[in-house]
């Protein structure tokens, strides 16, 4: 017999190793002796009140076994002579498209322009510590994406837009924690990702597919509405069928090669702003009641979710970062980009949150006319290059304490950063446009009455937060592809049709399904 169930348990009894085994048992009137297995479905805290519940959605086994094996099941083939499909970016959906291509039989032939994760890391320390950005291999750019070296969050809200769990079942099986099959807000960690992605890479060549690492395209050649070839830096050109563009929200080259091509594209509307950084300890006391105290061992670092109307312009957290860092995530040098990851274990001192307003493409660029489909993009431009003056004309990011920036001073001193470039003291307040640090302002004051304690001088403003989202929208049709060219599959964060990690592994494998459904 097998029973659903939802089981709440408190602190005490999650400290027990048989406490669900005990609870479940009670709550089914059986013997414990009974249950020969108990499978977690999900699981979540509830912080809302002092006495802290786990929160449990389980399947109780009575008298039979539990099996073991996962219901989904991955037919990777041999496409090594099979027709090939070429995928431009090796992020997540880059990478989900071409594992998508091998289960229908296609062969995908990947070309990203960065370098594979171990090769990566060397330009990610030029970064941090000579304050030099590779503009091919970055925090954005090389193999996995952004998605490598972020916090590896995996929450979406993009439930309609595929299966969530295949996406879930297939990060384990390529050796994620299976725990992110069952926490709430699932999460890898920086540390752990680059591993997946590796295997994810062998995984595709070992099947006959081919991923070209430092390959940037550089021009299309198109024929009859149809690219035919495409052009690499290096001077290789490569014929084509079937293109996937799944290129990143940081791929600007590419929207100007589109736009210089006269290949349609749309300004988007995104959310530009500043990342803040508290010691997680206040975090930690705020959200579980134990202020001046360490919080529990069997909770984790604390996280948090925000947001304000502030004169009909939605301001918001965005990619909190429990246990995080702050990292540059420029991809090219002149400008200044901020963006937050943590370990698996979220174990830093420091906890970091984008607080983000929304920019409408349509309404608030009317400066940026000029630029047409790019206005958006222009804009963006701008900010970065005003936090890089800022700055020091370094990787050093432009900063004040919370409680100046809302209040209109420059801060004498900054507190310790997890940000390794460093910190230079700046008018924050002054220098953001007034639709972002007006708006900003308020909402940092909303939220300290939504969070006592959160409005502190303890806490710092970082600048730039900019790419949470791309600021251009490259269309497509109901087949998925470019209603202009008709090869062409626009997908993942780069295209606009997605936000994260798990929606664009999602989108990628639309855009195979797509591309190789008439071919």
């Amino acid at each position: 017999m097998i029973k659903a169930l939802q089981l709440r348990i408190n602190l005490h009894q999650e400290r027990q190793p048989d406490g669900l085994l005990k609870k479940a048992a009670h709550d089914l009137n059986v013997k414990t002796s009974e249950i020969t297995g108990i499978k977690i479905l999900r699981k979540s805290i509830d912080a809302r009140k002092r006495n802290i519940i786990f929160n449990y959605k389980v399947e109780v086994f009575i008298n039979e076994p539990m099996p073991e094996t996962s219901d989904y099941h991955f037919d990777y083939k041999d496409v090594s002579n099979a027709k090939p499909v070429h995928i431009i970016g090796f992020g997540p959906a880059g990478m989900y498209a071409a594992l998508r291509c091998i289960e229908l039989g296609f062969k995908p032939i990947v070309l990203e322009r960065g370098k594979n994760v171990q090769d990566r890391r060397r330009d990610l320390k030029a970064i941090n510590q000579d304050h030099f950005v590779n503009e091919d291999s970055n925090y954005c750019f090389g193999e996995g994406g952004a998605g490598t070296y972020s916090d590896g969050k995996l929450y979406t809200r993009s439930l309609k837009r595929g299966d969530v769990r295949r996406i879930f079942e297939n990060l384990v099986y390529h050796g994620a924690t299976d725990q992110i099959l069952v926490d709430a807000h699932p999460h890898i960690g920086t540390n752990k990702l680059p591993k997946v992605v590796q295997n994810i890479r062998e995984n595709i060549i070992k099947f006959g597919g081919e991923v070209h690492f430092e390959s940037r395209v550089s021009d299309f050649t198109i024929k009859n509405n149809k690219i035919v070839a495409i052009q690499l830096l290096d001077g290789k050109e490569l014929d084509v069928e079937k293109v996937i563009l799944a290129t990143g929200h940081s791929a600007r080259d590419i929207f100007y090669l589109l736009n210089d091509k006269e290949i349609k594209l749309e300004a988007k509307s995104f959310a530009m702003g500043v990342r803040v950084e508290h010691p997680q300890d206040i975090i930690d006391g705020i959200q579980y009641h134990c202020k001046g105290e360490p919080r529990d061992e069997l909770l984790p670092a604390a996280s948090y979710s925000l947001v304000e109307q502030v004169n009909h312009r939605g301001v918001y957290s965005f990619c909190m970062c429990p246990g995080g860092f702050i990292v540059p995530a420029a991809t090219a040098n002149g400008e200044v980009v901020v963006n937050g990851m943590s370990p698996s274990k979220r174990n830093n001192k420091f906890a970091n949150s984008g607080i983000v307003t929304e920019i409408n493409a349509d309404k608030d660029l009317y400066k940026y006319e000029h630029f047409g489909p790019l206005k958006a993009l222009e804009y963006q431009k701008d900010l970065e290059r005003l936090a890089f003056t800022a700055g020091g004309r370094r990787q050093s990011a432009p900063a004040q304490r919370l409680t100046d920036f809302v209040e209109g001073k420059l801060s004498s001193s900054l507190n310790e950063t997890s940000y390794q470039p460093g910190l230079k003291s700046a008018p924050l307040h002054s220098l953001l446009p007034k639709i972002i640090g007006g708006s900003l302002r308020k909402g940092f004051k909303a939220f300290g009455q939504k969070m006592k304690g959160y409005y502190t001088e303890e806490a710092n403003i970082i600048g730039v937060e900019s790419r949470t989202s791309s600021p251009v929208n490259i269309p497509r049709n109901e087949s998925l592809e470019h209603p202009e060219i008709t090869n062409l599959f626009p997908c993942g964060e780069g295209g606009g049709y997605a936000g994260g990690i798990i929606s664009a592994a999602m989108d990628g494998e639309r855009c195979a399904e797509a591309a190789t459904a008439n071919f």
